[in-house]
């Protein structure tokens, strides 16, 4: 895009964002500031037509943003939330099996990754193998099985819901 911007340094990551995005009293107005004044005026603070007053009133002291990374917002740890925790997805990269040489040895390699949701959200990958995948998986029902050439790819997904009912899609590719 070959924006840029170059202000003076902050020690508030936030406050560099908002000055990067609205600039200083001689900038000129984003699309939206005019939806950010009318948002102030209608909080009872008054200001000019791209004036940064009302909209470092109107977000900084009033609506204080909050950072949320890589878990839930909320408390989620209790049993009202299992069907969270109950959904798995599978990566399989690659699996595949071929016959090779003259003596007919089989080849198999697999690169499968499982994806699983913690207590609070928390959401991690780890090392799995073909063998795991559920019996709902389709595409690896010959894995194993007197060499026949075989090469997948898929992404398959597993839940339970609020009532513990089975449910997955899977997406070939």
């Amino acid at each position: 895009m070959g924006a840029s911007y170059d202000g003076p340094a902050r020690s508030r990551t936030a406050d560099r964002i908002f000055d990067a995005l609205y600039g200083d009293s001689g900038t000129p107005p984003n699309s939206s500031t005019p939806l950010f004044d009318q948002a102030a005026r209608a909080g009872g603070m008054l200001g000019r037509k791209g004036s940064n007053a009302a909209w470092d009133n109107l977000v900084r002291a009033d609506y204080a943003l909050q950072l949320v990374e890589d878990r839930a917002d909320i408390d989620i740890s209790g049993p009202e939330f299992n069907f969270v925790r109950s959904i798995r997805v599978f990566d399989v990269r690659y699996a595949r099996q071929h016959e090779s040489g003259r003596d007919g040895d089989c080849n198999r390699s697999a690169a499968v990754v499982l994806g699983t949701y913690g207590i609070q959200g928390d959401f991690s990958w780890r090392v799995s193998s073909p063998a795991a995948l559920p019996d709902a998986h389709a595409g690896l029902e010959r894995w194993g099985e007197h060499c026949p050439s075989i090469y997948h790819r898929s992404v398959f997904v597993e839940w339970r819901d609020y009532s513990g009912n089975y449910g997955f899609e899977q997406v070939n590719y």
